[in-house]
């Protein structure tokens, strides 16, 4: 008995290496936010400023909207790139998001703002003046 515990349990790893088997990383389509996302040919994702979590998200917004511009129209576009612009504690916010829980650019924007609003209320460090 305890040998064919050590064969399925050296079975099981291995087809975790060879990547066989269903495990909840093997559909990319799952990881994605806006899966079905369409970029433009040519699109050059620009340069933002990236978003911590440690200052105004309404501010990042803006700064972010503005940087998108020309394709503000675009949605899914916007949800995309969205996360472009963070670094540190604030992707891991990003990618930890579920999809079903974010349909739009407004569900996105709330969910960001809603994280983040205890920043607004915070005094201006020196830095920041």
């Amino acid at each position: 008995m305890e040998e064919r515990e050590k064969f399925d349990l050296i079975e099981e790893r291995m087809r975790a290496i060879e990547g066989i088997g269903d495990y909840p990383f093997a559909n990319m389509e799952e990881l994605c936010l806006v899966p079905d996302v369409v970029i433009p040919p040519k699109f050059k994702v620009s340069d933002f400023d990236k978003y911590k979590g440690t200052t105004c998200p309404k501010n990042h917004l803006k700064m972010y909207c503005q940087k998108m511009g020309a394709y503000s129209r675009d949605e899914k576009l916007s949800m995309h790139f969205f996360q472009k612009s963070f670094v540190g504690a604030a992707i891991t916010w990003y990618t930890n998001l579920e999809a079903s829980q974010i349909r739009s650019w407004n569900d996105l924007m709330a969910a960001f703002i809603r994280q983040y609003q205890y920043n607004t209320n915070i005094a201006p460090d020196r830095i920041q003046l």
